[in-house]
């Protein structure tokens, strides 16, 4: 009987691992792909060892019209987009987070259900309202208009780190004579440090990997971004340069995994404010 019991087990954790390393698979051979077909003189779509070494795809593709100036596009883009996005969701968490009122309530749903929106459903009327108001073809305009659609999930985040705060902390500086903007910036938000970094690189990222807005928003070539010029590599009749698709695709990741280096530690805090209101 406990031969058979373990023997269960044996097999339930083989299966789970066979599971597991199917997942793993899933996910590792798309960029297992990516790695070997930008050294690969003869990529195509199968996974395989490069037939030579070469770094010519990279060479070909790191050029001030391919890479050097969508990056840099994507760079301002999506780095000032992120910024307005964590000032206005801290702005805009604050009161939800200290004050109680019955709209409280109703307007977090609303926020919730602008998140539910598919961005291909509004683009029609945002893309007619950015021609009347002159915002189309702009880098500000597009900088608004990411920064609005990460706004609603960017406040819902916030505010949920925000309450993980002591308010007992704020009202200590209130008695110092700090206003609530000055408790906001010297209190709550070095507090809520994990919180900021997980806003920061949730809306990064999801800007960075934004194909339809910049392409929808902006029509001069020169100001176009990473996400939409990877476009080219996709030719007519079906050709597509894929070593230097990989390629490029290893550079455009890069910030991203760079930005997410750069505030891993802060990703890694937690709120240890448990015995800062003793005593």
């Amino acid at each position: 009987m406990a031969l058979t019991l373990a023997s269960r087990r044996t097999t339930r954790r083989l299966a789970a691992d066979a599971g597991l390393l199917v997942v793993a698979a899933a996910f590792v051979l798309p960029l297992a792909w990516v790695v070997l077909s930008s050294l690969d003189p003869h990529a195509d779509l199968r996974v395989k060892a490069p037939d030579g070494l070469t770094l010519d795809n990279f060479d070909a593709i790191l050029t001030p019209e391919i890479t050097f100036t969508p990056l840099l596009n994507s760079l301002i883009l999506c780095g000032s987009a992120t910024l307005l996005t964590v000032v206005c969701a801290a702005l805009a968490a604050y009161p939800l987070s200290r004050f109680r009122s019955r709209f409280n309530r109703p307007f977090l749903l609303t926020i919730l259900f602008a998140t539910s929106l598919p961005i291909t459903a509004i683009m029609v009327p945002v893309y007619a309202l950015f021609v009347r108001v002159d915002l189309i073809d702009t880098m500000h305009g597009t900088i608004f208009f990411f920064a609005a659609s990460q706004l609603p999930f960017a406040i819902w985040l916030t505010k949920n780190f925000m309450d993980g705060v002591p308010k007992e902390l704020e009202e200590a500086a209130w008695t110092d004579g700090a206003s609530s903007l000055q408790s906001l910036i010297r209190i709550v938000l070095p507090l809520m440090g994990p919180g900021v970094a997980v806003v920061t690189v949730f809306s990064f990222v999801m800007m960075w990997g934004n194909f339809f807005v910049p392409f929808m928003l902006l029509l001069t070539p020169d100001q176009m971004p990473a996400s939409v010029s990877i476009n080219d590599f996709f030719g007519n009749r079906g050709m597509v340069a894929y070593g230097q698709l990989a390629a490029f695709s290893i550079v455009y990741s890069t910030p991203v995994i760079l930005l997410y280096v750069l505030i891993a530690r802060r990703l890694g805090g937690g709120f240890a404010l448990g015995g800062a209101v003793k005593g």
